[in-house]
């Protein structure tokens, strides 16, 4: 993504809406680390999604926390679960996470950070995916760009259509369940993405390695929307 794009992002941080609900002032977040540094993950635990669900939960409730975020830029083992991510035989596999994660529970209302339509949607239903996906598309001082979520319910996916408005503040999603979003905890996946190649209803949320400075260009770290660190 070029710096212009980036600048220009910086400079309107004020009228972005939050993502998703939450109240600084009555609220927490917490940090979660999701890299092989993390001893308490266990490959049992990130294996089974039930018990992974169980880990998150108690990361939230021992820490009086709303939410958990993070994971912009992150090499992650967690990956190793999904054949999704490790690519045609030979390959490098995929690990670095080019979105940021806001776990929490499911049915969390995502709301438009600006005015967009929607690019495209699709139902990722492979285990480890994304399950229901929505990109929208935005103008910003006459430049373009994309907010990608995922893992979201599938009837967050009702009733849309491509092109459709979506105005800044609007509730147009939810968090999904485990049997909608790719069998994760729930959670959203929310990345930024300048040009989409081509791609509908779906885009790389996690790339290999050796690419990362290709990838992250591309998808700057969507804390510049987000603005949620400030609060951890």
């Amino acid at each position: 993504m070029s710096q212009t794009l980036i600048h220009l992002l910086k400079q309107h941080q004020s009228i972005f809406h939050p993502v998703v609900p939450f109240n600084p002032l009555k609220e927490r977040l917490v940090k979660f680390d999701l890299t092989a540094e993390n001893k308490e993950l266990t490959d049992s635990i990130l294996e089974d999604t039930g018990l992974f669900i169980n880990w998150v939960n108690e990361q939230l409730q021992g820490a009086n926390a709303r939410y958990a975020i993070g994971g912009y830029d992150e090499h992650r083992t967690v990956y190793s679960k999904s054949r999704v991510f490790d690519g045609v035989k030979g390959e490098e596999p995929r690990r670095l996470h080019l979105g940021v994660d806001i776990w929490g529970k499911h049915g969390t209302a995502v709301m438009a950070p600006l005015d967009g339509v929607v690019h495209s949607f699709a139902f990722n239903n492979q285990v480890g995916d994304y399950g229901a996906t929505i990109i929208l598309s935005h103008q910003l001082d006459g430049r373009s760009f994309h907010t990608l979520y995922g893992h979201l319910s599938l009837n967050s996916l009702q009733n849309l259509q491509e092109g459709q408005t979506i105005r800044k503040g609007e509730v147009f999603a939810a968090f999904g369940i485990p049997a909608e979003n790719g069998q994760w905890p729930p959670h959203l996946h929310f990345q930024l993405i300048e040009n989409m190649e081509g791609r509908k209803g779906d885009y790389p949320g996690v790339c290999a390695f050796s690419q990362k400075e290709k990838w992250l260009a591309n998808s700057p770290d969507p804390e510049i929307i987000l603005q949620l660190e400030q609060y951890l």
